[in-house]
């Protein structure tokens, strides 16, 4: 099976389209599956159940609904899972999706990954014009990370991440700052990554599905992070945007870029730019928010993509303004997705 001729080029240059508070949306995170390889403690439960496979978009039409939303100006295509690696035949879509590279009609094709498959994969993404890719990684110890996905195995993400440099992919690592568990490791993790030339993300951890433990046990503010870094390097607040929710300083010792994402101190909803489709055809305006469009059935309802474009408008209608995140006990998860399902 081959979908690299299933549609023609986007279009180009089409204004993108706006939600209700001006902003323009024109960056589209797609989770291909809800399946991974690890079992990461503070984002699955360890005896997941994952959706059936008839329920699944298949690739074509995967494609199909990524063109409509590149045609409808988004600008930049982040494939997330899960692990989107595992997905069956994965790259037959990376692939298709390039071909919106080459015609110019998008500047970004991307994924996030465990970086346990990369060693396969990191040479054939490079050929389809991805540039650079995210890491999931929160810890450089082997027994921690052992303990931490459950399944896991650093040595594979090592061999994923040289595969990486090999192919010439810039890295971002993403960790989860976990109080108690990595938060001794995050100068040293800083410095490894720097001294790769990665640049390094720390994300604050969601109340996203019930995953069997406290949270509050887990949650370790940015604020606190950023203000014990500052007792050791100089960090400079520079303007970069990636076109995600990342705040960056630069640290003067390394010469590298630091990010912190903090859904939970605080909130980055006023520059959103971002929707999210899962692999079932579910369109979510938030991350943080229940409400959804089913973009599914009006996919497979008609051959053309008509009924698609207005369900898509439709729900651009509505995106919320932002989310509202609270870790507390008994506060339970701000939602019951797991964050595997609507894709880090």
């Amino acid at each position: 099976m081959h979908v690299h001729s299933l549609n023609e080029p986007a279009s180009q240059n089409q204004a993108p389209m706006t939600d209700p508070f001006g902003r323009a949306i024109t960056y589209l995170r797609v989770s291909v599956t809800d399946r991974c390889d690890f079992r990461c403690a503070y984002c699955m439960a360890e005896d997941m159940t994952f959706l059936p496979k008839r329920d699944l978009l298949t690739l074509e039409e995967l494609d199909r609904l990524c063109t409509v939303f590149v045609e409808k100006g988004v600008r930049k295509l982040r494939l997330t899972g899960g692990e989107p690696l595992v997905r069956k035949n994965i790259m037959h879509l990376v692939h298709a999706l390039s071909r919106h590279l080459e015609s110019g009609a998008l500047e970004e094709l991307t994924l996030t990954t465990n970086g346990s498959q990369l060693a396969r994969h990191a040479a054939e993404l490079a050929d389809c014009g991805v540039k650079r890719i995210n890491v999931s990684l929160d810890t450089l110890d082997a027994g921690k990370f052992a303990a931490i996905t459950r399944w896991g195995r650093l040595e594979k993400v090592m061999e994923g991440l040289a595969a990486a440099d090999a192919a010439g992919l810039k890295v971002k690592i993403n960790a989860v700052a976990l109080k108690d568990f990595n938060e001794d490791e995050i100068a040293p993790m800083l410095e490894w990554t720097h001294g790769r030339g990665y640049d390094f993300t720390l994300i604050e951890t969601m109340p996203l599905g019930e995953i069997g433990e406290d949270r509050t046990e887990q949650y370790l503010p940015l604020d606190l992070v950023r203000q014990r870094l500052a007792e050791r390097y100089t960090l400079n607040d520079i303007p970069l945007r990636t076109g995600g929710p990342a705040r960056y300083v630069e640290v003067a010792e390394t010469g590298g870029r630091l990010g912190f994402i903090t859904p939970m101190t605080h909130n980055f909803c006023e520059s959103c730019n971002r929707v999210r489709l899962t692999c079932t055809g579910t369109l979510y305006m938030c991350l943080g928010q229940e409400d959804a469009a089913d973009l599914r059935a009006p996919l497979r309802a008609s051959e053309g993509n008509e009924l698609v474009a207005e369900a898509i408008d439709a729900a651009i209608a509505r995106k919320p303004k932002g989310h509202d995140f609270v870790i507390a006990r008994n506060a339970g998860p701000a939602t019951g997705r797991f964050m595997s399902t609507t894709g880090g």
